[in-house]
């Protein structure tokens, strides 16, 4: 997927802001653009969360029922895997204040 100002993440699963340059460099365009833009994006991502919420809650009752410890180990992996994709999910999520004052400078 390519769109000006944006990367696809395939690990989070959506689009992160990727600038070439100084935000002040884009023009007052662009800078709307990029806003409007990440704020849609930013909007899906509680639903995105959620999605991996769902796929843990099954991993960790696979987890409970698991007697084969290799396997116990390779989902409690997954667990872990999944937790830091939500964790950075949250933290793109909380990106719009920065970008918003960005915007005001």
């Amino acid at each position: 997927m390519v769109e000006p100002f944006f990367v696809w993440d395939e690990r989070l699963g959506i689009l992160v802001p990727m600038l070439e340059g100084q935000w002040g460099q884009l023009s007052q365009q662009e800078q709307s653009h990029v806003l409007h833009r990440w704020e849609e994006i930013r909007g899906a991502i509680p639903d995105r969360i959620k999605s991996i919420e769902h796929v843990v809650i099954e991993k960790q009752e696979a987890l409970f029922e698991e007697e084969d410890f290799e396997q116990s180990c390779k989902l409690n992996q997954e667990i872990a895997d999944l937790a830091s994709t939500i964790h950075d999910l949250n933290l793109w999520y909380g990106t719009q204040q920065e970008l918003d004052a960005k915007s005001h400078q």
